[in-house]
């Protein structure tokens, strides 16, 4: 029989300290919210173990909002509500009072949802801990260099306890071991103990730490690296968690097989894929569900967002793609800009200046420089010249250009939607297509030119002499 836990994720906070116009759960945290990173984790975590039991959210500060943002992507993922701030152990038993099957679990793991560096691999060995020691209950601690507003862990000779930082005297708070807030309990243990819990400190809060005892079978699981339990608790410390989460997305890519030119300057959201032996040059921001493939070259100011990008293409310096494909050999830029719904086919050419739109663009199609494409269809080997537009939009609606493959658009040219170009056909230079053309057919459209001679002098403009 698997073991069974109920994961408790602490979201009621309000992060004033943020300035944020949200509450803190729902900060900002790469291209994700803070309350995401643990919710993740958790699944690895009971994935790996094969644990089961559920995941409760208490939520507190603006709870409809935390509620709805989590529903919409974790359903499986419960509420309890505290009603007020009262400190950690109010919170627990707002978890435990929101239904009797909370009581029924093996284990009662609490973690805050503003930790979001914390990884399944640190819940899995305090799981590990507390199974091989058979103890009650483990707290994640560190050593900390400056300590201060960390609970310290006053060792005994059995257990430990914990003194806040309000309610420590000048000697413990010299001590460097401190309290992370993460926990992983029995829960039977933690119901005998939680009733008695009082808010007879400093601060008037319920502390869930007062349940870690010196005579008890409680166990403080030190780990190495402190930055695994940041909290985040201002702008700063945001952004600190920001760049260790990168970090460590940059270097198992680069585990894998990704060159980094300067990874220092490079930002990878947590869900990207890259490819073995892709090249990745600075200032680049790659984020969203972005799956980049194999022997890839992106180079420097790319800015790339929820796109494919295929084996052996290009992403060019400066360009942008968003909910775009690019198929294998292909290139897009430099400052090429790939739409959603931009569907760019192996080999082809999106060049400088170059804006795609809600458009596929078949094999070897090149878009060179200069246009624009949009609601469109271009087949295979078709050359567009520079200055083209798809006249797509009439004020009111969107309309479709299709351009068969092996044709050629002169430059300074435009389509005016709905039309159809077929296969192997050539239309002139600075030509306005209104009229669908047939396959091999020629089109022309632009006034005849007129020649003058000896008229220029009329419309040269000189400036007078002094």
């Amino acid at each position: 029989m698997n073991l069974t836990i109920g994961a408790v994720i602490l979201a009621a906070g309000e992060g004033k300290r943020l300035k944020l116009d949200a509450p803190k759960p729902l900060a900002p945290c790469l291209d994700k919210k803070l309350v995401d990173f643990p919710i993740r984790e958790l699944q690895k975590f009971f994935s790996r173990n094969k644990l089961e039991g559920f995941k409760t959210a208490v939520v507190g500060h603006q709870k409809e909002l935390v509620q709805a943002y989590i529903a919409g992507r974790y359903p499986d993922v419960k509420y309890a509500v505290q009603v007020k701030q009262l400190g950690t152990a109010d919170a627990l038993r707002a978890y435990f009072d929101s239904s009797i099957d909370t009581h029924k679990l093996d284990y009662t793991l609490v973690i805050c949802a503003d930790t979001p560096v914390v990884s399944e691999a640190e819940l899995t060995k305090m799981l590990e801990l507390l199974q091989s020691e058979k103890c009650d209950a483990v707290a994640a601690t560190f050593k900390e260099e400056n300590p201060k507003g960390y609970g310290r862990i006053i060792r005994g000779s059995k257990g430990f306890h914990i003194v806040e930082e309000k309610d420590a005297t000048d000697e413990q708070r010299k001590i460097t071991e401190v309290n992370s807030g993460l926990y992983l309990l029995k829960t039977e243990y933690v119901l005998e103990h939680l009733k008695d819990v009082d808010s007879n400190n400093k601060s008037g809060e319920f502390y869930l730490t007062d349940i870690f005892k010196d005579d008890l079978n409680v166990k403080a699981l030190c780990f190495p690296q402190g930055n695994v339990f940041l909290g985040v608790n201002n702008l700063e410390q945001l952004e600190m968690v920001e760049t260790i989460l990168r970090a460590q997305k940059i270097a198992d890519l680069r585990e894998a097989g990704v060159r980094f030119i300067d990874s220092s300057h490079t930002y990878i959201d947590d869900e990207v894929e890259i490819g073995a032996g892709t090249v990745i040059y600075p200032n680049t921001y790659i984020s969203g569900k972005t799956k980049i493939g194999k022997n890839a070259v992106i180079e420097m100011g790319a800015q790339i967002k929820d796109s494919i990008v295929a084996d052996n293409a290009k992403v060019l310096a400066y360009s942008i793609l968003e909910g775009a494909k690019l198929g294998e050999k292909a290139h897009a830029g430099p400052f090429a800009r790939l739409r959603p719904g931009a569907d760019i086919g192996p080999e082809a050419k999106i060049g400088n200046f170059v804006e795609i739109k809600k458009s596929v663009l078949d094999r070897g199609v090149k878009v060179s420089h200069l246009s624009y494409v949009g609601d469109a269809f271009i087949g295979e080997e078709t050359n567009i010249g520079c200055g083209f537009i798809t006249c797509n939009y009439d004020g009111a609606h969107k309309h479709i250009t299709r351009i068969g493959k092996n044709s050629f658009i002169g430059s300074d040219s435009q389509t005016v939607a709905p039309v159809e170009i077929g296969d192997d056909c050539f239309v002139a230079s600075s030509s306005t297509i209104t009229k669908s053309m047939p396959n091999g057919s020629f089109a022309i459209s632009r006034g005849q030119q007129t020649t003058k001679e000896g008229m220029a002098k009329k419309f040269i403009k000189t400036k007078e002499k002094k």
